[in-house]
């Protein structure tokens, strides 16, 4: 089988900065209420962009990091839970957008697991010859499936894209994927999409149309439950694939959804706080780009250097669940 290594990442979220005290003038909040019970003190918020302006400035970046040209693609994944539209997929705008010609193109939808499951699916890909050069990305336009009169949702999510280059080499930087579902609880986290409102519906079985029915919703404590479970699970079965030990690891990459359950993960782990690089401070939860903007902006800082282990975790709506370890 072939190998797999990441040559290149990038990242971009919108201009627009909304902090805790700017939310409090719109829904009954305050920034010690947000920071004390999710670590966040501000995220970016859309303009306009749509999730394929985000993703497309992501992948440019990407692609200059990675020193290759568009034409050099052959794949490209969008995981995403906020679409431009239901057709075309948002790979496919983006593809033209960075005229990709030669790209096999398409979503895939995991909610927050969504980028680790990109990466799995282009690593098959690679690994059995269907692909040479990939390119996976995480973006969400988050701010349109928002309540923004639900302060329970609207103060955690955000919008931005992060994204990775996967191309067929000589060194394997792909050392273990895992994943997992779990539908029996997708019901704590929902964004339902449109009723079905044929003429051969009964007019008792008619759903009304309602901009809020198509949201975000989520019980938070049975997510933080399922949070920390499938984190150390997720974190685990990795370890045993690649037949390594949580202290040759150098930093854990966690799905940014709460600093509560990275804290409580990382003492069910027993390992230091400072093993997990945590920035949801400033970028909130942006779904499926998270652990990809968190990626690109590590690798940026100069944090990662060549030969090192990187865990990537994840969990979201289905609900689902998964990781890879990547050594640089």
């Amino acid at each position: 089988m072939n190998k797999v290594q990441i040559i290149g990442t990038g990242r971009y979220v919108p201009e627009k900065i909304v902090t805790n005290n700017d939310l409090a003038k719109i829904v009954d909040t305050s920034d010690d209420w947000i920071s004390s019970r999710t670590g966040i003190k501000e995220r970016r918020i859309s303009e306009g962009e749509d999730t394929s302006d985000l993703a497309t400035k992501s992948a440019l970046k990407a692609i200059e990091s990675s020193k290759i040209n568009p034409e050099d693609i052959d794949l490209i994944i969008v995981a995403t839970l906020t679409p431009d539209a239901f057709i075309p997929s948002t790979a496919c705008i983006v593809q033209k957008n960075i005229n990709a010609v030669n790209a096999t193109c398409f979503d895939v939808s995991a909610a927050c697991t969504g980028f680790i499951y990109a990466i799995d699916i282009a690593t098959q890909f690679i690994k059995i010859g269907r692909s040479k050069t990939a390119l996976v990305i995480g973006a969400e336009t988050l701010s349109k499936v928002v309540n923004w009169d639900d302060r329970s949702t609207c103060v955690i999510f955000a919008d931005g894209a992060g994204a990775a280059v996967l191309k067929s080499g000589n060194e394997d930087s792909i050392l273990a994927c895992y994943s997992g579902s779990d539908g029996t609880k997708g019901k704590h986290l929902t964004c339902e999409g449109i009723p079905v409102n044929n003429p051969y519906v009964k007019k008792e079985n008619i759903i009304p149309f309602d901009v809020n029915r198509s949201t975000i919703k989520m019980d938070g404590k049975e997510i933080f439950k399922f949070a920390v479970n499938v984190m150390i699970q997720s974190i685990d079965e990795l370890l045993k694939i690649a037949d390594l030990k949580i202290e040759d690891i150098k930093y854990i990459i966690p799905h940014q959804a709460n600093t509560r359950i990275i804290d409580f993960t990382a003492k069910k782990l027993g390992v230091p706080e400072s093993k997990f690089y945590v920035n949801i401070d400033k970028y909130g939860n942006t779904s499926a780009a998270s652990v990809a903007i968190a990626l690109d902006e590590m690798s940026r800082k100069g944090m990662i250097e060549k030969g090192d282990k990187i865990l990537l975790v994840a969990f979201g709506g289905g609900l689902t669940y998964g990781g890879t370890i990547i050594q640089w």
